[in-house]
């Protein structure tokens, strides 16, 4: 069967504005060779397009048959345009075929068929209006053959030379071999007879080679190597391999070739053996209420495993059910070629049917549903919201209720009615205000989740000055409404708001209230009255007034008027005063239920006047003996502030004489001047200079300071020495050098006790002195309970206190243990006995000889408190001080004083 189709792809606009398609006539020329006995032409037009469409059934197949698909020798397609090809032009994109002027399409030389269709692109222009127009040929070339097996002819190909004619090689044409797939056999199944003319001379073996033969997949053909034989062994799949490409080859038996391999070319003929198979099963799409028809909705796609340039594989849709059927049962079509599918009929309503069930179906052989193979999917087609409802309220009036003075307060909720998608734009409410509210002191919110409106007091209401609002509101969509939809008459409503009265605070008309006066006015001046107003107009309520904060307790305040006077002087310099302003707070309070009160703040400026007279500045300084070396600045302070501060007057008194004498003040600017000695020599020592100084106030102040200047003698860079500094403090060289003496002396004596005290530390570690607790001395206090008597009481004989007469009381005591007071048992140094005196009748002689006997002793034993001989300085006794010459040079002195041998 040979088909030839050509389309039209775009008509021609001309200048007269008429249409033209582009019509075009085929027509064949076979040449010399019969293709069919029986030929079946089909001829249609429509009212634009003229289409010729030639189809051939030949039965039975004639050998010449596959010439034709070799040679392609004179296939002409003709062009026409409405203007009768005048001037038009023509170009292909192939090489092998051209286009005549006369718009006749031919083979420029022989051609052999790649494959089984060819497709060419003509393009045709006019020069003259500019057009330009194009059209795609397709060549579908296919055989069916009623044979079993196909028989080759040998061609003999001749060439003339001089000496007449010479017979050429034979060579062996194979033509393309078409194999249905899906055969049920029996295998092997014999596809065609392969034989040289050579067979009649000599023993031939034939063989294939390539992909199904000896290449994977394997065994696919075979060939009988002795009769030329060649079979397919197994049922063929077009999805799985389309074509073969093998090679024949013919050699004797000793493997010698006889001729040239031959191609061979198997194509696999298509058989409906696939369904059409949807991308997804399940396709959304969206398509908004309100379409008209003909809205483009969505797209279905199948896919079909067969050869889709045959009715195998070319899929048309349709749509088999929907669900719901309202309001129509058809209210979407689908484009059958494409699957493109969209409105045929209006009427979509979200509010009604917000989603569609369409069950698409997609069958192959152009959609025969006798022959096709179909399968189904399921198309889901939600209806988007758009907005035609307007939001309307559920009832006209609204009202609420709301405290004066009250913000950030819901007093009414607004409620509506909105068939549209719920929380999308189309849905959302927004409210306005539209008259009723010009001092802006309401609003209206949204509540996200319900939709409604709140009014809400964003401004504080007076109830002395509204005691009700009618508002009117207006209620739309966050989105604008659909084309031709008009807003309702509910879109309006009306809110009325009721004020109550409250209790409110008295406040102060100026606040913070300010005044100036001068400081320093008397107690009980009326300074100012600073009242508060009630706003309850409507209400009888009285105002008391009090201080809240007077940080210096300077003010007073009438309670019933706000009169406020002063109960103390006003001092500007006072530390109560930041930037000459003093700051009280007063409450003024009503008796309302419950009651409030509000607070004011007065502000006083005080004046300043000058009431502070200066202060010399530097109160001490210091200054060389010799005058031209250094001087002494000096200045004032004022506590007052301009003008009763400088320029400032400096001068000495003239009271005492010495005064201007010794000094002398130079005027540097009006807040300095400078303090010299007039004289060339002024002794060191500390001197108080008393200054003038005098203000610039109206009445001018002046105070008289004194700075204590000390005189010392200076080095070569004016400045004072450490011994001058010294000297400058009044004392002499000798009573200098007399306090250094007395210095270095108590220093020495606090080293020696320092080293006594460690020494004794040291000898306490060294006996271990146990105290018997029978023993205790405290236990040993005896009281008695009448004073002392006269002079026989007194009549003791004090050599026992040196020298006891008897130890048995000691000597017998008991061992290891001892009391603190007693003297060591055994042997003990002697001393010399002092002498007894029978009666103290000299109380010098007697205290001198018991210093004596106390010198002789360094031991100090007997005593608790141990002793002290060291510190004698009347005798050396036994110490030894060798050990200071280890503490270094400067305790050497001191060994060689106490120590080292015997003076002489």
């Amino acid at each position: 069967m040979f088909s030839f189709t050509t389309c039209v792809f775009r008509p021609v606009d001309y200048s007269n504005g008429r249409k033209c398609f582009v019509s075009y006539v085929i027509s064949c020329r076979f040449n010399f060779y019969q293709i069919c006995q029986f030929c079946r032409i089909i001829v249609w037009t429509s009212v634009k397009i003229k289409c010729l469409k030639l189809v051939f059934d030949c039965f039975p197949y004639h050998a010449n048959l596959t010439r034709f698909f070799h040679l392609l020798l004179s296939v002409l397609v003709k062009f026409n345009n409405c203007a009768g090809n005048k001037g038009v032009r023509y170009e292909t994109n192939s090489l092998d075929f051209k286009v005549r002027a006369d718009g006749t399409m031919y083979a420029a030389h022989h051609v052999q068929m790649p494959s089984k269709q060819l497709i060419l692109m003509v393009t045709a222009w006019d020069p003259q209006i500019l057009g330009r127009w194009e059209a795609i040929v397709r060549f579908l070339v296919t055989e069916k053959s009623q044979h079993s097996g196909h028989k080759v002819r040998s061609f003999q190909r001749r060439k003339t030379v001089a000496n007449g004619l010479r017979r050429q090689k034979r060579d062996w044409v194979i033509p393309p071999i078409n194999v249905p797939e899906n055969s049920r056999g029996p295998f092997p199944q014999q596809l065609v007879r392969i034989r040289s003319d050579k067979d009649k001379e000599i023993h031939i073996r034939y063989s294939i080679t390539g992909v199904g033969a000896d290449q994977p997949p394997m065994e696919v053909f075979s060939i009988d190597p002795v009769s030329g034989r060649m079979y397919v062994t197994r049922p063929m799949d077009r999805e799985e391999r389309a074509s073969y490409h093998l090679r024949a080859h013919a050699v004797d038996m000793n493997g010698n070739k006889v001729e040239n391999p031959i191609d061979l070319y198997i194509y696999v003929i298509d058989m409906n053996d696939n369904r059409p198979e949807f991308i997804n099963q399940v396709y959304n799409g969206s398509v908004d209420e309100g379409s008209k028809p003909g809205t483009y909705v969505m797209t279905v796609t199948a896919n079909d495993a067969d050869d889709s340039t045959t009715a195998n594989g070319m899929v048309r849709y349709r749509i088999v059910t929907q669900t719901p059927q309202s309001p129509s049962q058809n209210m979407f079509t689908i484009n059958s070629e494409t699957g493109d599918i969209v409105t045929v009929a209006a009427g979509l309503d979200r509010e009604k049917v917000q989603q569609y069930i369409v069950i698409v179906q997609a069958t192959d052989m152009e959609g025969n549903l006798n022959y096709g193979l179909s399968n189904t999917a399921t198309a889901i087609i939600t209806v988007t919201d758009v907005n035609d409802n307007p939001p309307e309220f559920t009832t006209s009036t609204y009202s609420g209720e709301v405290p004066e003075n009250r913000v950030e307060v819901v007093v009414a909720n607004l409620t509506v009615m909105d068939r549209d998608q719920p929380h999308s734009p189309n849905w959302n409410a927004i409210y306005r205000i539209i008259s009723g509210d010009p001092s802006g002191h309401f609003t209206i919110r949204t509540d996200p989740v319900t939709n409604e409106g709140m009014v809400t007091v964003v401004k504080a209401v007076d109830y002395e000055m509204n005691r009700a609002f009618m508002l009117t509101v207006m209620v739309s969509n966050q989105a604008p409404l659909a084309s031709g939809i008009q807003m309702s008459f509910q879109s309006t409503a009306g809110v009325t708001i009721s004020v109550t009265d409250v209790n409110e605070a008295p406040y102060f008309p100026t606040n913070h209230k300010l005044i100036r006066l001068e400081e320093g006015v008397p107690t009980g001046t009326v300074l100012t009255t600073f009242s508060a107003v009630d706003p309850d107009r409507f209400m009888q309520q009285a105002v008391r007034y009090s201080k809240l904060s007077d940080p210096a307790n300077w003010l007073n305040i009438n309670a019933t008027n706000g009169q406020i006077t002063t109960a103390a002087v006003l001092d500007r310099e006072s530390d109560y005063i930041k930037n000459n302003v003093y700051e009280a707070t007063f409450l003024a309070a009503d008796n309302g239920i419950p009651p409030a009160s509000g607070t004011g703040t007065l502000q006083i400026y005080l004046i300043d006047i000058n009431d502070n007279a200066p202060e010399l500045l530097p109160k001490e300084a210091q200054i060389c003996e010799k005058p031209n070396l250094n001087v002494i600045n000096i200045t004032a302070a004022d506590a007052d502030i301009d003008p009763n501060v400088g320029p400032f007057v400096f001068e000495l008194p003239s009271v005492p004489s010495a005064v201007r004498k010794n000094w002398t003040i130079t005027r540097l600017n009006g807040d300095y001047a400078q303090l010299s000695l007039r004289i060339m020599y002024l002794e060191a020592g500390v001197y108080d200079v008393p200054i003038i100084v005098t203000d610039s106030g109206n009445p001018p102040l002046y105070n008289t300071s004194v700075i204590k200047v000390k005189v010392c003698p200076c080095d070569e860079n004016g400045d004072c020495t450490t011994i001058g500094a010294v000297a400058a403090a009044g004392l002499g060289t000798g009573a200098i050098i007399a306090i250094l003496i007395c210095i270095i002396i108590l220093l020495t004596m606090v080293l020696l006790f320092v080293v006594w005290m460690k020494r004794r530390e040291k000898e306490r570690h060294t006996k271990q002195l146990l105290i018997d607790p029978e023993d205790d001395v405290r236990d040993n206090i005896l009281k008695y309970d009448e004073e002392g008597g006269g002079e026989e009481d007194q009549d003791y004989d004090l050599s026992q206190l040196q020298q006891p007469e008897t130890m048995d009381h000691v000597l017998n005591k008991t061992p290891g243990v001892r009391r603190v007071d007693e003297r060591p048992i055994g042997a003990e140094p002697q001393y010399p006995v002092r002498p007894v005196i029978p009666h103290p009748g000299d109380i010098g002689d007697f205290i001198n000889e018991g210093l004596r006997a106390a010198d002789n002793d360094p031991t100090g034993s007997g005593s608790t408190a141990g002793s002290v001989s060291s510190l004698n300085s009347s005798s050396s006794g036994d110490q030894d001080y060798d050990y200071l010459n280890d503490w270094g040079p400067r305790f050497k002195k001191l060994a060689d004083m106490y120590g080292g041998g015997e003076e002489d």
